[in-house]
């Protein structure tokens, strides 16, 4: 586990920062006007909708064994089918966000896959029966073939529900999307939207590099800055942008930054007919081949395997540290008196903030004060309790409780404060990019030796370079590092 500063030292911001120290007159976070506040709503509907999916899914695996010809089956078959099923839809991207593909287009890839998973699930059984010197193959053609109907079957009929009740519901509140991209092309798929007014679609801005003219007969305002492209994403809602097909333009916006502020990004093909190669699994905006351009590389069986190794941790590694959390309180309350807990407000997952909790090794003079000051890893204050438990990391352990809230992960980008957030945004394009993926207790970055008083460039660097190859074993790799820096704590 890492030991993240909560209070400034007097030393100013860490290294690579690029803020001034001592020439910025620092206001109380909420109240400052580059606070991170990210909008909100989108990226929650589509883990909704990836839900259902997941559920209707699973659901189907299990209304499919209904048709074996023998009761008493224990649950490890059913587990082996599903799982298996749930692995080879994600591998086919059936869960990722879509922007108007019907479920008719799924049907082949859902047939094809339940196959794969009834004939390894027939392969498993009779394998088991061999063992036991039974002579009866214990799964027919034909009782595989019904399974594979009928998990197909319910799994259309649970995605075809899903689809209708997304796409009706983007018909009467069309959802409010940027067009990025140079401006011909823009403007040409910003009227296409515009005209197909029932698509689910509402252009509410095109964002054009600032390098070209003015554009003439726009349906939509032109957006040409950073600020101008901030502030509609927050006034108008925004939670998909559309980039225009221009692989040699240069971009009118950040992809990472409209990321960040928990945009879903979408890629829309323009060229002429005759240049678009054919995807497996067609998707289309106005007739423009789309593709989606989310950066995030854990899809949502990924993010659900992470968040059930989270719980499977956690919950065990809580219940067996409470003896030792019960001996830190009673320490910190007789060294530093009452109020052992310390709460602050971090950034999580997409920008979302929530409440951190550590053991108090330093009582700040002011909420100002452990909002704004950047580390405490010398300050006078502190007792020798408190020394001890920041230099052993012993202050983190309260944070399994947000693991199992789901506030965190094991494995992530260090939450930072509001405030440092907002700062380090402005100063570093690839630092807003480390919200893709849940924060962690420990991270890459930490166990690259990245704590405390260091680059926070080169956090970034080390925080994406994770987001962007992330495995549950490059989880387990990291955590099994952080062990081992445990054994020769340092502390920040």
């Amino acid at each position: 586990m890492t030991a993240e500063s909560i209070v400034p030292s007097a030393g100013g911001p860490p290294h690579g920062s690029g803020m001034s120290s001592g020439s910025v007159a620092v206001v109380t976070p909420r109240e400052a006007p580059d606070h991170f506040v990210p909008p909100t709503g989108r990226p929650r509907a589509v883990q909704a909708f990836v839900s259902v999916l997941l559920a209707a899914d699973c659901a189907a695996g299990l209304l499919a064994m209904l048709v074996l010809p023998y009761s008493g089956l224990p649950p490890g078959p059913a587990g082996l089918l599903v799982a298996t099923a749930l692995g080879l839809n994600a591998q086919a991207g059936l869960y990722r966000p879509t922007m108007a593909r019907g479920v008719l287009g799924d049907v082949p890839a859902l047939f094809f896959r339940s196959l794969i998973a009834w004939c390894v699930l027939s392969t498993v059984l009779a394998h088991q029966s061999a063992l036991v010197h039974e002579s009866a193959v214990p799964l027919s053609v034909s009782t595989a073939a019904a399974g594979c109907a009928v998990q197909t079957l319910v799994s259309s009929a649970g995605r075809g529900a899903a689809l209708w009740l997304r796409r009706r519901q983007a018909v009467r509140r069309p959802r409010p999307a940027l067009v990025v991209g140079p401006a011909a092309t823009a403007v040409r798929v910003t009227s296409a939207l515009v005209r197909r007014s029932g698509g689910g679609i509402r252009p509410v801005g095109m964002v054009v590099p600032p390098s070209e003219a003015a554009v003439e007969a726009a349906p939509v305002p032109v957006l040409r800055s950073l600020e101008d492209v901030q502030r509609a994403v927050i006034q108008n809602g925004v939670r998909d942008c559309l980039f225009t097909y221009a692989p040699d333009a240069p971009a009118a916006a950040p992809p990472a930054l409209l990321e960040a502020m928990g945009c879903t990004l979408w890629q829309l093909d323009t060229r002429p007919p005759g240049h678009v190669v054919a995807q497996r699994q067609p998707d289309e905006l106005a007739a423009f081949p789309c593709r989606p351009l989310t950066s995030t590389p854990a899809s949502a069986p990924g993010l659900f395997f992470k968040r059930l190794v989270d719980l499977v941790v956690t919950v065990p590694a809580l219940i067996a540290a409470a003896p030792v959390l019960l001996v830190c309180a009673v320490v910190l309350r007789h060294s530093d008196g009452p109020g052992v807990l310390f709460r602050q407000e971090r950034i999580g997952l997409r920008g979302r903030a929530f409440t951190l909790l550590k053991f108090r090794t330093l009582r700040p003079d002011t909420a100002h004060e452990a909002a704004t000051r950047w580390t405490i890893a010398d300050d006078q204050r502190m007792s020798r309790a408190g020394h001890f438990m920041r230099r052993t990391s012993l202050d983190e352990l309260p944070q399994l409780w947000n693991v199992i809230r789901g506030d965190m992960s094991l494995v992530g980008p260090r939450p930072e404060r509001p405030y440092f957030v907002a700062q380090f945004s402005q100063a570093h394009p690839g630092y807003a990019a480390r919200h893709r993926m849940p924060v962690g207790l420990t991270g890459l970055a930490q166990v690259q030796g990245l704590r405390g008083d260091t680059s926070i460039e080169d956090r970034a660097r080390y925080d994406n370079y994770y987001i962007d190859h992330w495995s549950l074993w490059q989880d387990l790799c990291i955590l099994l590092r952080t062990a081992v820096c445990l054994v020769r704590p340092t502390g920040s």
